[in-house]
């Protein structure tokens, strides 16, 4: 009896150990993921001759390589993929997407240059090899900015040259509740009626950011003169506040690049919606 007694208590010690390793391996991060990445760097002549004008594509692609919930790995990186690359490679695995991907961008480019090219060429000569608009580029990048028990953020940068006076780029965030799979919205957020509330903190920290009293003096600066400062969904969460990113164009000129906004959660307290409980993860 005392024999049983002694194994019962190593049995329960040993299921406990291996809880505990399991917890201290995983955290309390809903879905213990592991990420890495598919990285490119691909370089596409046209008409195949390296004399010629060129396109270069870089990719950095980070996705979910294991998860304790397969549905949590497979969701991911379909939001993954369609934010960085575009919503018709979201079905497909990351490897391929990536492959399709470059694939289509060098197609593309021959497609759209090589018969404009010939005919400057025919034109100009040699004089064409100075047009350097025929070179383009592109750059995607994704990559998890936060984990942390529920939450997600996952955080695109592209950029992208084709011709003219210069390239364009953006950011993009995304932010996933892990426990139900879906992109946190401001609906989600904020109580009813809360967008005439948050566009005055947005400009009083925009006024606070650039050192300014007025909105005059922040249109003045070019503030508002591409777009209304609105809340967008553009924003992503973490330790600090709502960080709302607007990228150039929408609410100021190229010349001034893109603009962050963080607001202190303290701030937003009176307008957040209390049934909505994300903000754990990062309070």
């Amino acid at each position: 009896m005392k024999k049983q007694t002694i194994n019962a208590m190593l049995f329960i010690v040993g299921m406990c150990g291996i809880f505990s390793a399991c917890g201290n391996r995983t955290g309390n991060n809903t879905g213990a993921l592991k990420t890495d990445s598919i990285q490119v760097n691909e370089t596409t002549h046209l008409f195949g001759d390296t004399a010629k004008p060129a396109c270069n594509l870089v990719v950095n692609l980070a996705y979910i390589t294991e998860s304790s919930n397969p549905m949590i790995k497979d969701s991911l990186n379909a939001y993954f993929l369609s934010a960085a690359l575009g919503s018709e490679y979201e079905k497909m695995a990351p490897q391929e997407a990536v492959v399709q991907y470059s694939k289509e961008y060098a197609n593309n480019y021959r497609k759209d240059l090589e018969e404009l090219y010939r005919e400057d060429e025919k034109e100009y000569g040699d004089e064409v090899q100075e047009r350097g608009w025929y070179n383009y580029y592109r750059t995607t990048e994704g990559h998890v900015q936060l984990y942390r028990k529920n939450l997600l953020v996952y955080r695109t940068d592209y950029e992208e040259y084709t011709g003219g006076a210069h390239g364009v780029y953006s950011s993009s965030f995304l932010n996933i509740d892990l426990k139900t799979l879906m992109p946190v919205r401001l609906d989600d957020l904020f109580a009813d009626n809360y967008k005439e509330a948050l566009t005055d903190l947005l400009w009083n920290q925009l006024m606070a950011d650039n050192n300014v009293a007025t909105r005059q003096e922040l249109e003045d600066l070019g503030y508002g003169s591409t777009g209304d400062l609105e809340p967008t969904e553009n924003f992503y969460l973490d330790k600090n506040g709502i960080t709302f990113y607007y990228n150039i164009y929408e609410i100021a000129p190229y010349v001034m690049g893109a603009s962050a906004i963080t607001i202190p959660y303290e701030m937003l307290s009176h307008l957040l919606n209390d049934e909505f409980n994300i903000l754990e993860s990062v309070k």
